[in-house]
């Protein structure tokens, strides 16, 4: 049972539309639901007015009205394809309203010969617009723009020293034999799904994804020349920029550059999860970045963009939503929506299952930041990761804790009233080493002194867990 209390509480948005309708259908009541169906489905309520106030329908003109409705929809004259829906009667406020529940549709519905679409809460006529309609059509087939072929594209056009890299870090991640390796260049594109037959046209090729993930930055250039990658660091100079890259390489090594671009401005805190440490900046943004390239649609213009703010750091892309708002886990839905892209990033370790993203964001991105990410899918796929606001602008330290650093941190952690001097003293370094090491600590948020020099304490931020052979990164 719909809860119309709530939908009047929400407001009129992608999937509500309100009209007053007192006693007839006017033009526009069908026009909302020919956009409803064609895009996401959604809640009409007839007999309130846009500010969600009810004023109810003529009861005498329901049956009429519903008579009215159920003919114009099942006419395929008027309604092409025509659709069968159900009007339900909700007495409310001592009232009459007329709900109507429309689901999203596989076709792409006409009304009069007029295609219409939704956007946030209005209806529009798209029959001239043929990109939108292309888009349109696109949404409702279960196919891939990844898998447009180009028969005139070879396998000169590719990086062969890039396959071969693949091949290699693919091979690398089994321990037992990958089915790659026995494999030629050509056989490899056919075994991951990125060669293949056009049956509507029976010439076969390299696939879009083969391209954008193996593609020279010509081959990529010439057949998606609007595919670039949009890199800003915008912290403090707001209007403009203060660093900036963009990419326009293939998806391999834009994932690299994308984690550089991470690593060079953003500051990675110590963080144990167990016992071992982990980059918790790597952890969430190998999400972001991977989730940014292989979820995107690329046969759009939109430019795709990570953007490093004060506080936050955005990721955008063009997307064909399953779903319209706010994504978590308890709501998510994982869809494959460029599967082959998706695989060789599996392959290869940049990604793992289908939905896995999602719930790492949400796992690590409060402990990194504070807050949960925000997640939003819709016609531009948007991710928010916020940011602590008094964290470094970068992180200079990536280097591995030597034996001075592990014994320092040691004789904190056994004794957080110990002072300079019987720091010095315990690992047999002068005090200005101590005040270095230190310093670099209190940078990264692992201590932080309480109190004077003299009769204060340390805080330890987080358990340090050492053992005398490991010298992994200080991340």
């Amino acid at each position: 049972m719909t809860d119309i209390t709530s939908l009047l509480a929400q407001g009129e948005g992608l999937t509500i539309e309100f009209k007053e309708s007192k006693s007839k259908l006017n033009k526009d009541v069908y026009e909302t639901v020919c956009a409803f169906l064609n895009r996401a489905g959604g809640h009409l309520l007839l007999g309130v007015k846009d500010d969600s106030s009810v004023v109810g329908v003529d009861e005498d003109k329901i049956e009429e009205m519903k008579k009215d409705f159920l003919t114009t929809i099942n006419n395929p004259q008027k309604f092409n394809p025509p659709v069968y829906l159900s009007i339900d009667v909700i007495e409310i406020k001592e009232k009459k309203i007329l709900h109507i529940y429309v689901p999203q549709s596989e076709s792409v519905h006409r009304l009069g010969g007029k295609i219409f679409d939704r956007n946030n809460d209005s209806d529009f006529d798209i029959t001239a617009q043929n990109a939108n309609i292309a888009k349109l059509y696109l949404l409702k087939q279960d196919v891939h723009t990844e898998d447009k072929v180009f028969p005139y594209v070879t396998m000169d056009d590719l990086s062969l020293e890039l396959i071969k890299r693949i091949r290699i870090v693919a091979s690398n991640r089994r321990v037992d034999t990958h089915p790659w390796e026995g494999l030629s260049d050509f056989e490899l594109l056919k075994n991951a799904g990125l060669y293949k037959l056009d049956k509507s046209t029976n010439k076969e090729g390299p696939t879009l994804a083969a391209i954008l993930l193996f593609g020279k930055d010509e081959t990529i250039a010439g057949v998606l020349p609007h595919y670039k990658t949009d890199l800003i660091l915008r912290k403090v100079n707001l209007d403009r920029y203060d660093d900036r890259e963009i990419l326009t390489t293939n998806l391999i090594d834009s994932y690299y550059k994308m984690m550089e671009f991470v690593k060079k401005h953003l500051n990675d805190p110590f963080y144990l999860e167990g016992d071992m440490r982990i980059s918790l900046r790597d952890k969430i943004f190998r999400e972001a970045v991977a989730n940014s390239l292989i979820h995107r649609e690329y046969s759009s213009a939109y430019v795709a963009k990570m953007i490093i703010l004060k506080d936050k750091v955005v990721f955008e892309n063009a997307n064909i939503p399953h779903f319209y708002g706010e994504i978590n886990p308890a709501n998510f839905t994982p869809y494959p929506k460029n599967p082959s892209i998706a695989k060789v990033f599996r392959e290869i370790g940049f990604a793992d299952e289908l939905g896995s993203g999602v719930k790492n964001l949400y796992k690590y991105a409060k402990a990194y930041g504070g807050n949960d990410p925000v997640i939003v899918e819709g016609e531009v796929f948007r991710v928010e990761v916020k940011l602590k606001l008094n964290a470094p602008l970068n992180a200079p330290l990536n280097a591995p804790l030597n034996e001075t650093q592990e014994k320092i941190l040691k004789a904190i952690q056994n004794n957080i009233n110990i002072s300079y001097d019987e720091i010095a003293k315990e690992v047999d370094k002068n005090r200005t080493t101590i005040m270095r090491s230190i310093k670099k600590f209190k940078e990264m948020g692992i201590i932080e002194r309480v109190g004077s020099d003299k009769t204060g304490r340390w805080k330890i931020n987080q358990t340090m867990a050492t053992k005398d052979h490991e010298k992994d990164e200080l991340i």
